[in-house]
């Protein structure tokens, strides 16, 4: 039987910036980091991003839980967030992926976001966003 599953991230995306910068300048470490925008041209460019996030959890999908764990993590470091993107030009982010079981016994998670977790976005300015597919039958 498929179960549900899903993952919470924040990320920063954006042309032309080195991940690593980014790192220094938050003082934390990404979950992961892309710098192919580092390698674009004017006429191919390229995004490059940094990202936090939290395990992928299976069955009972809980995903306030699960952005809220990204909202305490980032809340200490809004104001250097705001400042890394006005300086490097990204766009915040924070978004769910989300794979629904289509089998009957499934739940389905309730999806939302926090009144602290919006809050955070909107102070921020990030985009909030979920992704999700429908699992395979097993």
């Amino acid at each position: 039987m498929a179960e549900n599953k899903a993952r919470a991230f924040f990320a920063l995306m954006g042309y032309h910036f080195n991940p690593d910068t980014i790192t220094a300048l938050l003082e934390m470490e990404p979950t992961s980091s892309n710098a192919d925008g580092m390698r674009g041209t004017p006429d191919k460019p390229t995004i490059s991003s940094w990202e936090i996030s939290t395990d992928e959890v299976t069955g009972d999908v809980d995903v306030y839980a699960l952005t809220d764990i990204i909202t305490k993590k980032i809340e200490p470091i809004k104001d250097k967030i705001k400042e890394a993107c006005e300086i490097h030009n990204m766009s915040p982010r924070l978004g769910v992926v989300l794979t629904l079981s289509v089998d009957k016994g499934e739940v389905c998670p309730d999806v939302g976001f926090g009144g602290r977790t919006t809050r955070l976005m909107a102070e921020i300015g990030a985009f909030m966003n979920i992704d999700y597919q429908l699992s395979e039958r097993i």
